[in-house]
C-alpha cells in the first residue's frame, strides 16, 4: 500500500466520521425534523425517492471509491460504503420501495431516528478511534 493510498483512506475515514458525528447528534437531537424531511421526500414520490438516492450513491462511491480497505477493522467502513452505494442503487431501480420506507415515517415513529442517531454516533466515534490510534 503506498504512502497516498493510506492518505486517502484516513481522510476518508476522517470525511464519515465528521458526517456520522453531525448526524447523529441531528437524528438524536432533531427526530421530528428528520420524520418532516422524509414526509417531504414521499410527498414528492419517486422523485423524491430519487433525491435520496442521489444523497446516498454519492456517499457511499465517495466511500467505496477511496476506503477500498478489506481486511482489520478499517473492512467496517468499506462495508458501509458499499451499503450506501446498494441502498442507492435500490433507490432508483425500485424507486416504489424506497417510497414506501419514507411513507412509514410518521410523526409517532420519530424515535427511530433517535435510535439511529445513536448508531451513528457510536460507528463516529469508532471511525475516529480508527483514524487516530496509534
Amino acid at each position: 500500500m503506498t504512502s497516498a493510498e493510506t492518505s486517502m483512506e484516513q481522510a476518508t475515514q476522517l470525511f464519515v466520521a465528521i458526517a456520522f458525528l453531525v448526524i447523529g447528534l441531528s437524528h438524536f437531537g432533531q427526530p421530528r425534523a428528520w420524520v418532516d424531511f422524509y414526509q417531504t421526500l414521499a410527498a414528492r414520490g419517486t422523485t423524491g425517492v430519487f433525491v435520496e438516492g442521489f444523497l446516498v450513491l454519492t456517499f457511499g462511491a465517495f466511500i467505496a471509491a477511496f476506503h477500498n480497505v478489506w481486511h482489520g477493522p478499517a473492512v467496517v467502513l468499506t462495508l458501509i460504503g458499499w451499503s450506501q452505494v446498494l441502498k442507492g442503487a435500490g433507490r432508483f431501480l425500485a424507486p416504489q420501495v424506497g417510497l414506501r420506507a419514507m411513507q412509514r415515517l410518521t410523526p409517532e415513529r420519530a424515535w427511530y431516528f433517535r435510535v439511529g442517531g445513536v448508531f451513528a454516533l457510536l460507528i463516529s466515534g469508532f471511525l475516529w478511534w480508527l483514524r487516530f490510534r496509534l
